[in-house]
């Protein structure tokens, strides 16, 4: 389900202090039914373990049409990417951020740090510097996982970019991953 802005600026991230110059380009919540305080990280692991394989389905075309066209027009080039064309934001991490255990493989996500309710990962190259931040909030009916994209687009082609692949992400790209990641906290919460 897809949430206005306050879903996130409101809440006490560590990641607004490390990428205020971000802008919010999307919010969305997952249904968690019966999650506690505690199952993030446990949410987190099986949803890492699940992007190990290759996406299927009209997403996962999407994606690969989307890596295929990076690599025809240099958008995903080394030269592209954090400690090239933008500073990681690893920079910017304070001390107690710098050493939390993260992922071991995000894919094309660089981890920045996880907690026992928040994860921020970016990914940089021709069009933006991204970051996909997850979140477990509390509210009267349990906890239930959030996800912020932020971004800082490549000058005004990214901005187009951006623009253009819009209605991608909210009409295929996130219901497909909602489905995903919701099933994996049914089967993890059924595997408790």
């Amino acid at each position: 389900m897809r949430l206005p802005e306050s879903a996130h600026a409101d809440q006490p991230w560590r990641i607004h202090e490390i990428a205020p110059d971000f802008r919010v380009e999307d919010i969305w919540q997952f249904r968690t039914p019966g999650g506690g305080p505690d199952d993030f990280r446990a949410l987190l692991a099986a949803i890492w373990a699940e992007r190990a394989s290759e996406p299927t389905g009209i997403s996962g075309l999407l994606f690969k049409v989307r890596w295929k066209l990076g690599e025809w027009f240099g958008w995903d080039r080394d030269d592209t990417g954090t400690g090239t064309r933008v500073t990681s934001l690893r920079d910017r991490l304070p001390a107690d951020l710098r050493d939390t255990d993260t992922p071991l493989d995000d894919g094309p996500l660089t981890s920045l740090y996880v907690l026992d309710n928040e994860y921020a990962g970016e990914i940089a190259n021709g069009t933006m510097h991204g970051i996909m931040h997850l979140g477990w909030t509390p509210d009267d009916t349990g906890y239930h996982l959030r996800m912020a994209v932020l971004v800082k687009p490549n000058g005004w082609f990214g901005r187009f970019y951006m623009a253009l692949i819009k209605p991608f992400r909210y009409g295929i790209v996130y219901p497909a991953m909602t489905r995903s990641w919701e099933r994996t906290w049914n089967d993890l919460s059924v595997a408790r």
